[in-house]
């Protein structure tokens, strides 16, 4: 297949679900890791269309939801400083701290800008040589590259006023420690896409090796996903788990070697705080010392008050996969897109938004 239409070819789709049908003979629960994974499946409709042996759980694959309060507090602590600009996804503007959010203090005269890079917060540094400019970092390997990239670029032009707050998370580390957890019984995982472009399938293979569980990487079209089911289902009704690639287009074993390299070179692996799991050794990188002076958190004082969770939340629950957006009591009822009460309803790669956009249940 060569076209995007071919990708969401009825027909195509038809075989695919029958083949899945025909293949499922026992219970099996699937973990779709990637928040863009669960808006395509909510999407299209998949959940729905798989035979009834087959149950799929969303994973802590959303960037945003991830984002620990402790860390969005000291976001927004740092918006209140004197002569600071932030700039940051647009996603993070609504994600509800402890006590505000981005958008609020931008509602209160902080200077905050939404950028669509990190190149935009560079430019924007550059535009504004007497004030500083604090970029924040969050994301998985996909955009890490990318940051290391505009911190390479500001050392080289000799930009004095950018810096990154680095809330970057690892995704192999997660899954182990999902795994681990024990809270769940999974038999495979659907593995993120664009992680994948840049880290390739080979740092799964503890995976199937260790747990038993079987791993299919998946690109984000219907039949991409399809596919997958499909191809982990064999791996399972076979009793032969392994690691496979089903978005042969974008991703390789060995990965994205140049991406790769421009992280080690600026980053080095550290633990990170993820909400609803805790502070997770390894699963985290920060600046290596020779690019420290970019380090919004060793730069700038902030005085934190004491980190709160907003009551009767779940989305820690849900982001381990052990709960679903219809199980929680706000949900639908004073937690909504327009009013977020957790982050999980802010992304647009979050459970919450997509059950409360596609969901029927």
């Amino acid at each position: 297949m060569k076209f995007i239409d071919e990708y969401r070819d009825v027909e195509l789709g038809k075989r695919l679900i029958a083949r899945i049908k025909q293949l499922s003979t026992r219970p099996t629960r699937l973990m779709e890791f990637c928040g863009g994974h669960t808006v395509a499946i909510m999407r299209n409709g998949i959940r729905q269309l798989l035979p009834s042996t087959i149950e799929m759980l969303s994973g802590p694959g959303c960037p945003v939801c991830v984002t620990a309060n402790a860390d969005i507090d000291r976001a927004i602590a740092l918006a209140h400083l004197p002569d600071v600009i932030i700039t940051t996804f647009g996603d993070m503007m609504k994600v509800p701290g402890s006590y505000s959010s981005l958008q609020q203090a931008r509602a209160g005269e902080a200077d905050i800008r939404i950028v669509y890079s990190t190149q935009d917060a560079l430019q924007i540094a550059k535009d504004n040589l007497t004030q500083s400019v604090i970029f924040i970092g969050i994301g998985f390997e996909t955009t890490a590259p990318t940051i290391a990239a505009s911190i390479l670029q500001a050392e080289k032009e000799g930009v004095k006023n950018f810096y990154v707050l680095c809330l970057l998370k690892l995704c192999p580390p997660i899954m182990k420690a999902i795994l681990d957890l024990g809270e769940i019984r999974l038999d495979g995982i659907v593995c993120p896409g664009h992680v994948s472009v840049v880290i390739g399938s080979h740092p799964y293979e503890f995976i199937p090796r260790d747990y038993g569980v079987a791993c299919v990487v998946s690109g984000f079209e219907s039949l991409d996903i399809l596919l997958s089911v499909a191809m982990l289902v064999g791996q399972i009704e076979s009793g032969k788990p392994t690691v496979e690639i089903g978005y042969r287009r974008g991703v390789k074993p060995e990965g994205n070697k140049k991406a790769l390299e421009l992280m080690d070179s600026v980053f080095e692996v550290d633990s990170a705080d993820w909400r609803g799991i805790g502070v997770v050794p390894a699963s985290g990188l920060r600046l290596r010392k020779k690019y420290e002076r970019f380090d919004a958190e060793q730069a700038f004082s902030v005085t934190l008050e004491p980190v709160r969770e907003a009551k009767g939340c779940i989305c820690g629950d849900i982001l381990r996969g052990i709960k679903t957006p219809t199980e929680c009591k706000l949900f639908r009822k004073v937690c909504f897109p327009e009013h977020p009460v957790g982050p999980c309803m802010v992304s647009s790669e979050g459970a919450c938004a997509a059950y409360y956009q596609y969901g029927t249940e």
